[in-house]
C-alpha cells in the first residue's frame, strides 16, 4: 500500500488490532506493527509466523506516520534489511507500545480467564465447594495482583495463587469418578469426559456397558455430575472413588 493509504488505514483501524513494537538504537527508532497475540506467543517461545501477524512487511521509524528508516540505518543496527529478522530482534530487545484501551482489555480478558481457571480447578477445603468468582476477584484486588497483558495465563496463574492463598483457603484436589453407562450413551458423553477431566482407565463389559475412571478437578464436580446426568437422562452410574 502507498504511504498515504497506509497512514489513513493506520489512523482509522490498525491500532484496534495491532500494537507497535519499538527498539531505539543509535539515536533512531525502529518500529513494527504486529498483533498482540503474536507477541504473547513469541515471548512464550511458541512457534509463530511474525510476518503473517504484521499488516505490512515493513520496518518503520514512525509507524503512526508511515515513515521508514534509511536502509543504511537498518544495516548498521541489525546487520540486515530482512524484515522478519529485524522483527525478531525488536521483539527480543525492544518494548511493546500499547494503548490504554488495548492494555485494559487484554488485562481484563486474562483476569477473567485466571479467575475461571481457579474456580474450576480448586475448592475451599473448609466447605468442599468452589469459591465464587467474585471472592477470587476480590482477593486478587486486595493482594494487588498485576496481570501482564502479554504473558500467557498459564504462566501467570501460579503467581496469582501464591498471592491470594494467604487470603483464601484453596485446595487443588483432584477427584476420581467411576462412570458406568450403556454402550448407546458412550458416544454422547465421551467428548465431555475428556473435556472436563482425564480418562485414566476404561473397558467394555460383556453386557455392552462401558466403565471408565475419570480424574477431574474438585471444583467442577457439580458441573460434571449435572452434565453427565443431563446427557444420559440420569442413566449413567457415577461414583466417587478414593485415591
Amino acid at each position: 500500500m502507498g504511504k498515504k493509504d497506509y497512514q489513513k488505514e493506520h489512523t482509522d483501524t490498525l491500532l484496534d488490532e495491532y500494537v507497535i513494537a519499538r527498539l531505539r538504537s543509535h539515536g533512531d527508532n525502529f518500529e513494527i506493527l504486529i498483533k498482540p497475540e503474536a507477541v504473547e506467543k513469541f515471548r512464550a517461545k511458541q512457534d509463530v509466523d511474525l510476518l503473517d501477524n504484521m499488516p505490512v512487511d515493513k520496518v518503520f521509524s514512525d509507524a503512526a506516520k508511515g515513515e521508514e528508516p534509511a536502509r543504511e540505518a537498518l544495516e548498521n543496527v541489525f546487520g540486515t534489511v530482512n524484515v522478519e529478522d529485524i522483527a525478531v530482534h525488536i521483539l527480543q530487545k525492544g518494548d511493546v507500545q500499547i494503548t490504554t484501551e488495548q492494555r485494559r482489555k487484554r488485562q481484563e480478558d486474562k483476569r477473567k480467564d485466571i479467575i475461571d481457571r481457579i474456580v474450576r480447578n480448586s475448592i475451599n477445603p473448609q466447605t468442599g465447594t468452589p469459591h465464587p468468582p467474585n471472592r477470587i476477584e476480590n482477593a486478587m484486588k486486595e493482594a494487588n495482583v498485576h496481570i501482564d497483558p502479554f504473558k500467557p495465563v498459564s504462566m501467570q496463574i501460579d503467581d496469582v495463587v501464591d498471592s491470594i492463598k494467604a487470603l483464601l483457603p484453596l485446595s487443588f484436589k483432584k477427584l476420581l469418578v467411576e462412570v458406568r453407562l450403556g454402550g448407546d450413551m458412550y458416544g454422547k458423553i465421551y467428548g465431555d469426559l475428556k473435556e472436563m477431566g482425564t480418562v485414566t482407565k476404561e473397558d467394555w463389559h460383556n453386557d455392552g456397558t462401558w466403565k471408565g475412571v475419570v480424574r477431574i478437578p474438585a471444583g467442577v464436580m457439580d458441573e460434571f455430575f449435572e452434565k453427565i446426568n443431563d446427557k444420559t437422562k440420569g442413566k449413567a452410574e457415577l461414583n466417587i472413588l478414593e485415591e
